[in-house]
Formats: C-alpha cells, structure tokens, sequence
C-alpha cells in the first residue's frame, strides 16, 4: 500500500480479531499489524512491521495483546450513574417508582446530570465500549437536556445521544421540540463524534397528532438514529414492530434500535427483518428486574448488546456478552433435557457472543464502518493485555475476550485514531477533577434519594397486570434467609 503520512500508529506485534466481509466471519492474524491513519484503519498486515512505513510513524508494542474492535453498547442512561448500588435488590415496580426519569426528577441539577454523564461515558471508555447509545431522558428542562448532550461531547466517546420526548410538569412537550430544534441546528459536537437523535416511548397510547410530530423531527433532522423500549407480554410498554410500522418508523433509511423486546413475536421478528432494524438485549438488566427474554436467542441475527442503567450494571459490554452467551446455552440445554435428551452440542459459540458485542451494534446503527477491523473501518479499538494472570495461556483470542478477560486487562482504547485509555489509564485530562465532581454530586443525590419514602407497590403495574410475589431463597442454615438489608448508610 502507499506510505502512511506521518501521525499514524501502527499496532506492531500483536494478535489481530479482523472481520471478513466475504464471508462474513470473524478471522484472526498472529503477529501481525494494524495502522491507524487519521480516524480509519489504513492497512492490516500479517507481519509485525511491514515495509514502506514513514519513519516518523509512532510504533506501539502490541507483542503479547490482542487487538480488538471497540465495543458497542446499543442501550444505555448516562444519567443515572450517580445513583449506582441504590437499586441492588430493585424488582421493576421499585425500579420504576424511584429512579427512572419522571421519579428522579427532583434530585439532579443541570450539573449533575452533566458529571453524571461524563463519569459514566469514561468508565465505558475505560472498559473498551467506544460507541453508545444513549436513550437521554434526563428531559427536566433545557439546562439538564444540554448538560447531558455537552457530557457526551466531552467524554470523547462515540455517542448517538437520543433526546426523549414526554409530556413533563413544568417542561411541556411543546418546549421540549422547540429547544430540540435548537440544539439540532447548532451543530455542537465539533469532532462529529456526537450524534443527536430521537428516543420516544408511546406509540401505543399517545395521540396520533403527539406520536407524528415527534417523528417528523427524525426527517426534519435526517436523524440517523432513533430508538424506543418494547418490553410486552404482561410488561405492557408496547412499542413492538406491529404497532411501529403502521407510523413509518421502520420502513426508512434511519437506523431504529428497539430496546429489550422482551416478548417479541414472530411477527415482530419478521418485521424486524425485513426492514432490517434491530433489538437491543441488555442481559443483566433484564435478568434483575425479570423482564425475561423467551425468544431474544430467536432473533439474534437482528440483535446487539446494552447495558441499560449504570447505576446497577455492568458498564462494560463483556459482561454482557458472557452472560448472555450463557444465558442462551443455558436455556437451549434445558430444551433438550426437558426432553430427556442429552444435548450433544453446544447451541451457541463465542464467535456469536463477540459478533453480537462489536459487529452487530455497528449494524443496528447502520454504521457498517463500527465494530470490525478491517481497512476503511473506524480506528475504535480495544487492546487486551494477553500476559494478565487471567489472560495466560490463551490459544483462541475471540474465547480469550468473551470467557477470560476483565476491564482490567484493557490497555488501550482508541476512537476515532485517537487513544481515549493508554497503558491502562484514561487518557481524559484532570480526571481527578471528574472524580470529585462526580463523587460531590452522587453523594448528594444519593443521600436526597435515601430520604424519600419507599413506594407502596399495590393496584396493577401501569394498569396492566396486578402484582404478584417471586419466591425468596434461602442462603443462610440459620433462622434467617440471608437476604439481609442493603448497607446504604454512611453515618
């Protein structure tokens, strides 16, 4: 290939997860190279220094690591990172009634939801995740919408940062459009790294005339994402394929990422692939809550990964993966033995796991240029230290990263070309500072949040289902169950 102009990295040395689009698979290079140049993958090769370099090239000693594509999270509130451990034991009821958006709208500043924001895109970055999505309601008015956009500007992430619009006291729906319109025109993220969109949730219950002027903003716009929650079955929160398509949502070149899709259809599925729009599963979240996911292993062909809240999950999209490969294993194994069969294969590979964790997400975005290695493909890259006491002796890299590896082992995370972790630190300037700000802001919120009375979960849940009781389990041989009270008192 032509010589890189100087400025360009070349990742010597190191094992290489790139992505054939021929056949599309996942393909693997020992000691070889990547050269990034400018924010693009410019030459991947199977030497660890290849000829015709600029001398000026800076060289980075990958011997040993792997070379990853960055992560992508496709489901995430930014927001609520200040509230992390309050919602360790939560069900959805209690989830619902104390830290979603309309119920934490007293506690946060405009300055909280922006150190909020800020602290939990770094702690993505620290984790190898290089692109998110976030489902921004932190919609209380302007100052706390502009704060969480600026958050994510400033964070150095790879965001697609979806305004949510709702009806809200004191911030009508009305205002929220106009200020919107505002911000679109303004262009603030300088770099493009930043991506303004759209996020609503009530397409089964809003008025038509509400629903199609929310949407119009998404062609005003020409936003290239938007996204909504689905959870159905006794859940309720409608948004399916079925009651989306008769809105034009689907049938267009915008990307829509569906939120957990808890009890999709066959329908719903079919849908989804012929128009080619994704769902995206966050495994831990919904494990915790219950919203289950009977049919998420049906539909992964159109599925990729989130995280959901970081106030109580996992923000690296490893542990994601892990669980819900095992997950899905799990569930298929039990299909089999419920059957009195012995199951003589394993019903899902780790290439899936990783696939769904990095290529899957650039392709529920539309963004075929994310989550792969390949030349022309985004510098967002994750470099995995293969010499960690997890990590030793390691044969398959992609089994390495999905059942082995920590956020720890992540030495450096590139997006865009440009390192946002190095040598196992943040790159982000005085990040000390962030530390205390975030720190000031979450024990203030977190204290105000402790002060409110729990909620009486009584009647029916949004209208739907009543209420019902999931049997507690015994981990104590004592008088007591072991379950025990959360230690959220500092005093």
């Amino acid at each position: 290939m032509s010589r890189a102009p100087s400025g360009s990295v070349l990742l010597s040395g190191g094992t290489i997860i790139t992505f054939d689009e021929k056949v599309e698979a996942l393909d693997v290079i020992r000691t070889g190279a990547l050269l990034v140049t400018g924010d693009r993958i410019a030459g991947i090769y199977t030497t660890a220094l290849p000829d015709n370099l600029p001398s000026d090239v800076e060289i980075v000693d990958c011997t040993d690591k792997i070379i990853s594509p960055g992560f992508i999270d496709t489901h995430r509130h930014g927001w609520q990172t200040a509230l992390k451990t309050l919602a360790a034991n939560s069900s959805m009821p209690e989830y619902i009634a104390q830290f979603t958006s309309s119920a934490a709208s007293g506690l946060y500043t405009a300055e909280d939801v922006y150190i909020s924001q800020l602290a939990g895109l770094l702690e993505t970055l620290n984790a190898g995740v290089t692109t998110a999505l976030d489902h921004a309601h932190h919609v209380w008015s302007k100052d706390t919408v502009k704060a969480g956009l600026q958050g994510s500007i400033d964070s150095g992430a790879r965001v697609f940062w979806n305004h949510a619009f709702a009806n809200k006291e004191g911030y009508p729906l009305s205002e929220q459009i106009s200020n919107f319109r505002e911000l679109a025109k303004s262009k603030p993220s300088s770099d493009g790294l930043t991506t303004i969109g759209v996020a609503y949730d009530f397409f089964a219950n809003a008025p038509r005339e509400e629903i199609e002027t929310v949407m119009s903003l998404t062609r005003e716009f020409n936003t290239p994402v938007f996204t909504t929650h689905y959870l159905g079955g006794p859940w309720m929160a409608n948004n399916s394929p079925e009651v989306l398509q008769p809105f034009g949502v689907l049938n267009s070149e915008m990307a829509v990422v569906i939120s957990h899709a808890s009890f999709i259809t066959p329908i719903g599925a079919q849908i989804l692939r012929s128009t080619n729009q994704f769902i995206s599963i966050t495994p831990e979240s919904e494990m915790h809550v219950g919203l289950s996911h009977p049919n998420g292993h049906l539909i992964q062909d159109q599925a990729s990964l989130g995280v959901d809240t970081f106030m109580t999950f996992s923000a690296d999209i490893l542990t994601q993966a892990r669980i819900w490969l095992q997950r899905t294993r799990s569930r298929l194994y039990d299909q089999a033995l419920d059957r009195w069969e012995i199951p003589a294969n394993n019903p899902m590979s780790v290439n899936q796991a990783f696939l769904m964790a990095t290529r899957q997400g650039g392709l529920a975005l539309r963004r075929p240029d994310l989550g792969v290695i390949r030349i022309g493909a985004k510098a967002d890259l994750a470099v995995f230290n293969g010499r960690s006491p997890g990590m030793l002796g390691w044969r398959d890299p992609v089994a390495a990263i999905i059942l082995h590896a920590n956020v720890g082992d992540i030495e450096h995370v590139m997006v865009d070309g440009k390192f946002r972790k190095r040598d196992g630190k943040l790159t982000f300037d005085n990040y000390g500072s962030i530390v205390d700000r975030f720190l000031a802001s979450a024990e203030r919120i977190q204290k105000a949040a402790l002060e409110r009375p729990e909620p009486v979960i009584e009647g029916r849940f949004w209208g739907g289902c009543g209420y019902g009781h999931a049997m507690e389990v015994n981990a104590s041989r004592g008088a007591d169950t072991g379950y025990g009270k959360q230690f959220l008192q500092k005093e």
